[in-house]
């Protein structure tokens, strides 16, 4: 097996077990056995657990965001890009092994502990933010309701791991039509 294979391989596992059961409940060997690569060859991929931690979040912030991108874009032309964010969100609280936002329950787990993965987590949120800027500004927002929007989106995302249902995005998406009908 080649560098490239396993380290598909091991991330795909890791980030499974991670979300599922959190970083700190996963070791190595659980990432080895669930990946089918040896502990040997897991280690030269990923010399320590915080450099897979960070592989997986850079890994899942790519395919979150694109998957994201992907539902807004596609959206018919007149409808809200905007409130097609809380659409999506409804999609993925609605999935079989949803378990709240990876970087919120990632940096709950170690942000205090571990600046890289903190800053990773940052990353996130503010490439999230940024997203939501431009799509606001599309539709004619003023900046200041840029933050409140990306609230509601937040707190919807945690909200929704507590009570196990996607209604929360709804609920966003209804907070967020009244802000921006006040602008």
């Amino acid at each position: 097996m080649d560098r490239a294979e396993a380290e598909a391989r091991v991330l795909e596992a890791a980030e499974a077990l991670y979300y599922e059961r959190g970083v700190q409940a996963v070791g190595m060997d659980q990432v080895r056995a669930a990946s089918g690569v040896s502990l040997k060859r897991l280690y030269q991929v990923f010399p320590s657990k915080s450099e897979l931690v960070l592989a997986c979040l850079e890994r899942r912030d790519r395919r979150w965001r694109a998957r994201l991108a992907e539902y807004v874009d596609g959206r018919p032309a007149g409808e809200s890009r905007l409130l097609a964010v809380y659409d999506w969100l409804y999609e993925w609280f609605s999935e079989p092994d949803f378990r709240g936002c990876a970087f919120i329950n990632s940096f709950g787990e170690l942000g205090a502990v571990d600046p890289a993965v903190a800053d990773a987590v940052r990353a996130h949120k503010g490439a999230f933010r940024d997203y939501v800027a431009g799509l606001a500004a599309a539709d004619g927002q003023p900046e200041g309701a840029v933050g409140p929007l990306v609230l509601l989106a937040e707190g919807a995302m945690t909200t929704a791991a507590i009570s196990g249902s996607p209604e929360p995005a709804r609920e966003a998406r209804a907070g967020a039509a009244l802000l921006m009908a006040a602008r």
